[in-house]
């Protein structure tokens, strides 16, 4: 028997596993994980370990497969309350963002390499799109708390906007390839068409794929272990069947999942457990593959170019971008600073790097170089920096708790009831005597090696578990009784202001105390009213509201959006002036590496003071 199948199956399993060990690492020094992935790749390709794989067609099929697993994940994780909130200024991101970018760059790759102009123009289209897989890992698994439509507003454009980088993309190989002479009016003209084509194709496959999803869940009785496999293998099939009808697969499947994630869906639990490892198992192998499809011996002659182009797409086309895309729309200078900074490139615009090598195009491997080396830098200079970039802009927002141990345990032949067991935490609301809500049925209480019914169990103790029967969707009260006390940073803990004043109260009780110069009109406005007015109609957990010397901040939203409490801040700090939206790349580069610096003292005095007091017993 051929030994080349066990000598492969040993190599793959090997990456990946030193891939997911890596993961430990990269936790513990705040690395950007994917980085790790993709660096894994480089060292075991042919400058590495010297595992050859040169072959473009295969490196593009695998990364689309796992890309169309990463976008399904993202719309089924993705709330409509979210993408609602989110929508308009995410689309604009994600079509006439990518457009301005792409252009922006490539007239600086023009001059910066001295491709021609469609070449410059297709380089500046593969790095257009921000990377879906990169922002959800920084957003979700880095625990980054920013306020809710920013986050909303990063994920749905990073999900939504690679069609556009991908048609133009496509667009631009398929004009090179052909040698046609460039027509800019017919070229733009075939350029809307085929997009609008593309996407009306691709949005109506993904809302009926997305059906056809959810009502195949509710009326097929599958095993529960087959359950998973049949979803992931529909949204596959979406994917495949837009673009074979010449529609965008990749916004079909996004669509798709939008959908099925909000329906009432029976083992939803299961669902997401299975796609979360699939998800990370798609990441690991699409960066490992493209790591070992490059070549860093050829980087030296395009490094100093690439890095300039990298530079200028974080300081320059990204920011400019970002600022024109959000003018029409009530973002502050810091929100769009940070979501500027927060366009991180990753293994998309590396996979459309490809194209022009499968096309045979003769700029074909400069261009995947340079891309490379984008990515490369997009990932060193912002992943590393995101974090102390939103408290620097003062978006961090504390978490609202801590953490909840539960379980959600499927009922047979029911979507619309649950059975959750939670671990009573101590510190948490239950642990120090709060009643469990009557729309709740608690049911059964394990103490121990002990098992008896709510009623008689008393008090609940820390260690206790808790079934409770919930009915359609729980409200998030269970999961904040049950949750341990929320760790705030000590430079949060003033973050919602000095003391709480009542949202029910009259603005001119304010007006009376502190002078702020309101009308009358807003005067007659209750607080949380005029909160609501000048956040333009919709508060979030978190928003602030500067009103001359003080500052009201939300403090808590109920599940209808209704303010229920707010605080207030005497003379808050002018976070707002500080921040530019546009600042040299001088400017900007010495601000992050002084933050890099103030990072990296942090955690070597909290490592050394570590090590002085040897462990804790």
């Amino acid at each position: 028997m051929d030994q080349g199948i066990y000598l492969i199956t040993l190599i793959g399993t090997a990456l990946v596993l030193f891939a997911a060990f890596s993961s430990l690492i990269a936790f513990r020094f705040g690395a950007p994980l994917l980085l790790v992935f993709l660096g894994i790749g480089l060292a075991a390709g042919t400058d590495g370990l010297g595992l050859d794989f040169d072959n473009a067609s295969v490196a593009f099929f695998v990364g689309s497969l796992a890309l169309a697993v990463i976008l399904f994940d993202s719309g089924f994780g993705t709330s409509l309350a979210s993408f609602r909130a989110a929508a308009l200024p995410a689309v604009v991101l994600a079509t006439f963002g990518v457009v301005i970018t792409a252009g922006l760059v490539g007239v600086a790759a023009h001059y910066a390499t001295g491709l021609d102009w469609l070449e410059s123009l297709l380089l500046g289209a593969t790095v257009a799109s921000t990377d879906a897989a990169a922002v959800f890992f920084l957003l979700r698994v880095g625990n980054i708390f920013v306020r809710e439509r920013v986050r909303s507003t990063l994920e749905v454009e990073s999900g939504s906007n690679d069609p556009m980088a991908i048609f133009l993309t496509l667009a631009l190989v398929g004009l090179i390839a052909t040698g046609a002479p460039l027509e800019p009016e017919k070229l733009a003209t075939d350029v809307a068409l085929g997009f609008l084509r593309q996407m009306s194709i691709g949005l109506v496959a993904g809302l009926a794929g997305g059906y056809v999803i959810v009502r195949l869940v509710m009326r097929l009785k599958l095993e529960q272990g087959l359950l998973p496999i049949f979803v992931l293998a529909l949204s596959l099939l979406v994917f495949a069947l837009a673009g074979a009808l010449g529609g965008s697969g990749f916004l079909a499947v996004y669509v798709a999942g939008l959908v099925a994630g909000n329906a009432k869906l029976r083992s939803t639990a299961a669902l997401k457990r299975f796609q979360d490892g699939v998800t990370w198992a798609a990441q690991i192998i699409m960066f490992l593959v493209l790591g070992l499809f490059a070549t860093p011996s050829q980087f030296g002659e395009i490094a100093l170019p690439a890095l300039f182009l990298g530079l200028f797409l974080i300081f320059v086309a990204r920011p400019l971008a970002v600022a024109l895309c959000l003018m029409p729309f009530r973002f502050s200078r810091a929100e769009t600073a940070f979501i500027s900074w927060v366009g991180l490139r990753g293994a998309v615009s590396i996979l459309l790097a490809i194209t022009p090598l499968i096309d045979g195009l003769e700029a074909g491997r400069n261009l995947f170089n340079i891309v490379f080396i984008i990515v490369l830098v997009s990932l060193v200079v912002q992943g590393w920096s995101v974090a102390p970039l939103a408290r620097r802009l003062g978006l961090v927002v504390p978490a609202r708790m801590g953490p909840v141990d539960k379980v959600e345990l499927e009922l047979p032949g029911s979507a619309r009831h649950e059975l959750l067991a939670y671990r009573v935490v101590p510190g948490s609301p239950v642990a120090r005597g709060e009643r469990i809500p009557r729309w709740a049925r608690p049911s059964l209480v394990v103490r121990g090696d002990r098992s008896m019914t709510y009623q008689y169990a008393g008090r609940l103790q820390a260690g206790d578990h808790v079934y409770i029967f919930v009915p359609d969707r729980y409200p998030r009260l269970l999961d904040r009784l049950f949750a341990s006390p929320a760790e705030v940073d000590p430079e949060d803990a003033e973050f919602f202001g000095a003391f709480a004043v009542d949202p029910d109260r009259p603005a001119a009780d304010i007006e009376a105390a502190y002078a702020l110069g309101l009308d009358e009109q807003e005067q007659a406005l209750t607080i949380a009213e005029l909160v609501r007015k000048r956040l333009g109609g919709r508060a979030e957990y978190g928003d602030r509201v500067p009103l001359g010397s003080i500052e009201l901040i939300v403090r808590e939203v109920d599940e209808k959006g209704t303010i229920t409490s707010i605080g207030l801040s005497v003379d808050p700090p002018a976070r707002e002036a500080e921040v530019p939206v546009f600042i040299s790349v001088g400017e900007a580069a010495s601000r992050l590496w002084a933050m890099l610096r103030r990072w990296w003292a942090q955690r070597r005095d909290s490592t050394a003071k570590t090590a002085e007091e040897g462990p804790q017993e």
